[in-house]
């Protein structure tokens, strides 16, 4: 693998395991993974939980709102019988549980705060206060589509690192960013051009390339100069270089 370009698994291994979930984590981490992405959002008693969708429906056998489930009914449910019935079982893991789970290996961490469609009330000063408890600031990005939530963490600490996602192009990003106090780019691959890259790397903005799976996206962000893609098969991905 080459060293100038960091592989995310993006929820882990989440082509070959239950994404957001620990043993995905661990999949990517076993595979040869920089570093890890996750989702957070807040239960109703405000417990950071790791999960993408602002419903359970699709990767658990529950129903509804993560922000209507209290912690306790959370873990209850199945996250891994969807993927497959050999991970029947598997639950939805607070961020502490992973956090405790990353201080332990050498792993980069991107966490991503799912405020785009629900307001969670305080979600970025928890995060943080785990954040500082384990140590892990110095490893870790906090990145979101909701860039006031970006905004909101570069305010409350200038010393951890965050990144704004994009789905599409944006005129002057390298000045947007300025006004949000964010340092990097997190942004659909199909999105990154030449253009881009010469004026990022030469304001030394990272760039990292999402969702990256097939070799030749691999390749083309490598040669781009991406400084990291995010993918679903960290160990296909590694394999490609």
């Amino acid at each position: 693998m080459t060293s100038s370009l960091t592989i995310f698994g993006h929820r882990g291994s989440s082509g070959t395991h239950p994404e957001n979930t620990l043993i995905s984590f661990q999949a990517a981490h076993k595979a040869g993974a920089n570093g890890i992405e996750l989702d957070v959002q807040l239960t109703k008693d405000g417990v950071p939980v790791v999960i993408h969708d602002e419903r359970v429906d699709r990767t658990t056998n529950g129903v509804g709102w993560v922000k209507d489930y209290l912690y306790d009914e959370l873990i209850r449910l199945d996250a891994g019988h969807s993927f497959s019935s050999r991970f029947q079982g598997t639950t939805i893991p607070s961020l502490e549980e992973v956090l405790e789970w990353i201080a332990s290996t050498s792993l980069s961490l991107n966490i991503e705060l799912k405020t785009g469609y629900v307001s969670y009330n305080g979600i970025e000063d928890k995060v943080l206060s785990l954040l500082n408890h384990y140590q892990l600031k110095d490893r870790c990005i906090i990145s979101s589509f909701n860039h006031y939530s970006v905004k909101n963490i570069a305010q409350k600490d200038s010393h951890i690192e965050t990144a704004i996602l994009l789905m599409e192009k944006l005129v002057e990003p390298w000045n947007y960013l300025k006004s949000v106090g964010a340092h990097g780019l997190h942004i659909e691959w199909q999105a990154i051009d030449e253009f881009l890259m010469a004026h990022t790397q030469k304001r030394g903005i990272p760039v990292r390339a999402y969702t990256v799976n097939d070799r030749k996206e691999i390749l083309k962000a490598q040669k781009l100069g991406c400084d990291a893609i995010f993918t679903d098969f960290p160990a296909s991905s590694i394999q490609s270089f």
